[in-house]
């Protein structure tokens, strides 16, 4: 009566999301303030005010009625022509509008994307360790497969070597991540000059594109004055996923867009994809009212010095632990190895002191941990004693 495989998505939330569950129902028991919740990428600090500012503007000088009509489909024009327009400034691109779609966040971006490119048969590389929705988004979102390269665990960078092994003639698009969900690493211009030139030998050797769909929502995130690589600027055939969940700290509000630079082969069509691939998927359009304060505020972000300071107490502290962590660059999570090689058994055991933390596994990374710092730091200094303690049991 109904698709197996959606009541088994309906029924099981991803890990992250089942260990969110847990936390709010054991906060209902012990109290809040004696909980130690590292699982959700959920921003605790506050948008900008000028996010405030642009919402009361907006509602006072649109009205009640056109602040919340409906858009163009793709997102409103003057919208789409002010964040073209931010974009150029920072990172000195022509994009215009119409190279912009506007949608639900980056999970919307990213699944559109997936389901604009996918024909039988194909096949999506993603990078490990990677956001595990993908899997859920290519493979049954847009009805291709998913192919995993195993993690450079050392830098976190890609190992060039596996995924020139795994790029075949199926091969569609490569996903990218930068800086990282969960490592909180940043590719350097040479990883992503070394993946520009792979995917051109690789696209010529099968004739046909092989796609890079980028995805972003950490782009502001990052730290120690690194400089993100701008993909389009090295690769022509890149589709670039954004959401302002993370830089203004608005998750829920569900606010994203693609771009669909005019390089990319066949863009017209490409962007018609995208359109085409919005509508199937029942993207109406994205939230007038926020599409409105994204133009506003395009160029600004949340206060990331406090996650740099998040950053740097975990880091610290866990290495002085015995923990073995690859410093992030940049997103708000540190992706430390586990105590023990079970990471779902050692997240376990850390519940017994109140500590929620997340298992490598489904990031395509076993033995490592997610941490997710973007908390209150008071959070981070309390429960470094408990850190203390669940390390103490392995030595």
């Amino acid at each position: 009566m109904f698709s197996k495989s959606m009541v088994e998505l309906g029924q099981k939330r991803s890990t992250i999301r089942e260990i969110f569950e847990y936390g709010k129902k054991r906060a209902a028991e012990i109290g809040a303030e004696n909980l130690f919740d590292f699982s959700i990428g959920n921003p605790s600090v506050p948008a900008p005010d000028s996010v405030r500012g642009a919402v009361l503007h907006i509602l006072d000088t649109e009205g009640p009625v056109n602040s919340h009509s409906y858009t163009s489909a793709q997102g409103d024009y003057n919208v789409r022509a002010a964040l073209a327009d931010s974009l150029n400034r920072r990172f000195d691109t022509a994009f215009a509008a119409d190279n912009l779609y506007l949608t639900m966040g980056a999970a919307a971006a990213l699944s559109a994307c997936f389901k604009a490119l996918a024909e039988p048969g194909d096949e999506f590389i993603a990078i490990a360790p990677f956001f595990p929705e993908y899997r859920c988004f290519v493979e049954h979102g847009a009805g291709a497969k998913l192919v995993v390269i195993d993690a450079d665990t050392k830098h976190f960078q890609i190992d060039f070597d596996k995924l020139s092994a795994a790029v075949n003639p199926h091969t569609k698009a490569v996903i990218i991540n930068s800086p990282n969900n969960p490592s909180g690493t940043v590719y350097s211009e040479e990883t992503i000059k070394t993946l520009s030139s792979l995917l051109e030998e690789k696209s010529r050797q099968y004739n046909h594109p092989i796609f890079i769909i980028s995805d972003e929502p950490y782009r502001e995130l990052v730290y120690d004055g690194i400089q993100i690589p701008f993909i389009t600027k090295y690769y022509r055939n890149t589709f670039v996923c954004y959401s302002y969940s993370k830089s203004l700290s608005l998750p829920g509000e569900r606010i994203g867009y693609i771009v669909v630079p005019s390089e990319l082969e066949n863009a017209k069509t490409a962007y018609a994809a995208v359109c085409g691939a919005g509508r199937s998927l029942g993207y109406v359009n994205a939230p007038s009212l926020f599409q409105r304060v994204a133009a506003i505020c395009a160029d600004q972000t949340s206060d990331i010095s406090i996650y740099e300071r998040n950053r740097n107490l975990l880091y610290h502290g866990l290495s002085d632990l015995g923990f073995s962590c690859v410093k992030p660059q940049g997103a708000f999570y540190i992706f430390p190895r586990s105590l023990e090689p079970d990471a779902a058994a050692f997240c376990e055991r850390a519940k017994k002191y109140d500590l929620l933390l997340v298992p490598g596994d489904d990031f395509g990374c076993p033995g490592h941990v997610r941490i997710s710092y973007c908390v209150p730091t008071r959070r981070i200094e309390r429960a470094m004693d408990l850190f203390a303690k669940l390390a103490a049991e392995y030595q």
